[in-house]
């Protein structure tokens, strides 16, 4: 296990925020947003952010060196549910996307994809209908059958098969199956490559994909002992318990999370 400050990792909550503070400016945070900083709700296009995360963040922002949220979601989306933060950065579609300087830069070798990202969701909505929730993201298209479980199965094949048809890759979620491009990029990857130059990283996350971000932390403070990684989970019934077990620290809420970062940074 990786050692800070003589100190071996997990730290507690208050270890890790007093480390946090000593090295404040080489810090970066990191958020999923759906279940993390927003309410997992029925319909995807209804998620909201927590009243009080944009304050937070934006606080948040200014006493460490960056804050970003790394999200299923596209950049355009994320924009839209924060439009008053001008400090935190937004990666969107798993990192396919990041908001750069005011201006969405794709990784180009998704690009490709976007015409057999509109002929797959015009194919979805003819094929799974409602109550499934078909969600085109230009660049993904996630299938959400939380409004009807018990379409679980039937969901998850017609993925499969599309998926085998043309080459895509597949992101299980909670209650969602996601087809995206055959490109190698997975918030891990996104994780890597941010933390390179920090001394310490914090993740938030709740469900399996957020598992590699956790996992990139660790990968971290494997090769360098002076880092430290901080991984927290979101409880809920459906990934919770699989994310809790890859986590240093479990909060109850996204509301929770808000309290739990406001207090943190009082202790600066």
């Amino acid at each position: 296990m990786a050692q800070t400050d003589g100190q071996t990792h997990p730290a507690s909550a208050d270890d890790a925020w007093a480390h946090t503070a000593r090295h404040a400016s080489r810090t970066t945070f990191f958020f999923d947003f759906d279940g993390v900083l927003s309410p997992i709700t029925k319909k995807p296009g209804e998620s909201q952010p927590v009243a009080a995360v944009p304050v937070v963040l934006e606080r948040l922002a200014t006493k460490v060196g960056r804050v970003a949220i790394v999200s299923a979601r596209p950049v355009d989306f994320l924009r839209g549910r924060f439009p008053t933060l001008a400090h935190v950065d937004f990666y969107g579609l798993y990192g396919l996307e990041m908001l750069h300087e005011g201006e969405v830069v794709t990784k180009p070798a998704a690009l490709e994809f976007v015409e057999a990202m509109r002929a797959l969701d015009a194919d979805a909505r003819i094929a799974l209908r409602e109550p499934v929730e078909v969600e085109y993201k230009r660049l993904s298209v996630a299938l959400h059958y939380r409004n009807c479980p018990e379409r679980a199965a039937e969901v998850e094949q017609w993925a499969r098969e599309r998926a085998e048809r043309d080459g895509l890759k597949i992101q299980g979620g909670r209650m969602v199956v996601e087809l995206k491009p055959p490109v190698d990029q997975d918030k891990g990857m996104v994780i890597t490559e941010a933390v390179q130059d920090a001394a310490c990283g914090w993740y938030f996350g709740d469900d399996m994909s957020d598992i590699r971000a956790f996992d990139a932390l660790r990968a971290r403070e494997a090769v360098d002992p002076g880092f430290f990684g901080m991984a927290i989970a979101v409880a809920n019934d459906e990934t919770g318990e699989a994310v809790s077990s890859a986590a240093d620290l479990t909060l109850a809420s996204p509301e929770a999370v808000a309290k739990f970062v406001n207090d943190g940074i009082n202790r600066f």
